[in-house]
Formats: structure tokens, C-alpha cells, sequence
């Protein structure tokens, strides 16, 4: 059995690249000073598709090759950790309808913010479950996460 994936299957990564880096070009540049939620939500949206991506190749390869499955988990727990850094900025942006910024305090305190708004929570919260299963909390923790090995 190989180890790499056969030569007919596609893809799609590049694409998913290419569409990030031409929606930065387009969008960027011109568009508003601050983030809006519905792009901090699409954000966070990608980023969970890379975590369970990664997470399906530290399993698979961790069996096969364990230094490549711990740098891989690795990379796993710090996309997690830019999911929640998302996650709370898109509680932190402006609300689209006011305009209006919510307190610390409320972000803090987990006020729902109901339909649709609550669509990036239920995601993040079904992540967070997988997460807790395969991640140690020393792990989300630490400062640095994979060991260097020479």
C-alpha cells in the first residue's frame, strides 16, 4: 500500500488557496477598514474545513510515520487556536445592523446572539468537541506546540 495519495486523485487545495488569495487581492484593498462578520465568519468557516483536514492526515499518517503525524497534529492545534482568536473577533466586530461594537463583558459572558449570528458558534462548538477528544489542554496551551527533532 502507498503511503502518498494516487496520482487520479484531485487536488482541490490549490484551488482553495488560489480562492483566498484572489479574495484578498480583489477585496482588500478596497473595501472596509474593519472587518465585517460575515467575512470573520466565512473565515472561521475555512479554517475549521483546514482543522479537519489536518486532523484526518495526523491520524492517517501518524500511524505510518509518527514524527510527521506530531508535526501535523501540531498544525492541527494551532489552526484551532487561530479558529478561536476568529471566533472571538467575529463577537468582538460591529454588528451589522447598528454598527454597534458589544461590551467586553457581554463577548465574555456568552450572551447568544441568536439566528444567524449563532451559526459560527454552533460550528465552533462542534469543533471544540473534537478538539477536546484528540487535544490536550497542555496542548492548546503551551506557548509552542510539535517537538523539533534533528
Amino acid at each position: 500500500m502507498s503511503r502518498t495519495a494516487s496520482s487520479t486523485a484531485q487536488d482541490f487545495v490549490p484551488f482553495a488557496t488560489a480562492a483566498l488569495d484572489f479574495h484578498r487581492a480583489l477585496n482588500i484593498p478596497g473595501g472596509p477598514l474593519v472587518s465585517t462578520r460575515a467575512e470573520l465568519d466565512s473565515l472561521h468557516a475555512h479554517l475549521v474545513a483546514v482543522h479537519g483536514l489536518l486532523d484526518a492526515h495526523a491520524i492517517r499518517t501518524g500511524r505510518l510515520v509518527p514524527a510527521e503525524g506530531e508535526q501535523l497534529r501540531a498544525a492541527r492545534t494551532r489552526i484551532w487556536q487561530a479558529a478561536e482568536h476568529l471566533h472571538a473577533a467575529y463577537h468582538a466586530a460591529p454588528r451589522p445592523d447598528s454598527g454597534e461594537v458589544p461590551e467586553r463583558e457581554a463577548c465574555r459572558a456568552g450572551l447568544p446572539e441568536g439566528a444567524p449570528e449563532l451559526t459560527i458558534c454552533q460550528r465552533h462548538q462542534r469543533t471544540a468537541h473534537l478538539v477536546r477528544r484528540r487535544t490536550t489542554p497542555a496542548d492548546l496551551h503551551a506557548p509552542f506546540t510539535g517537538l523539533v527533532r534533528r
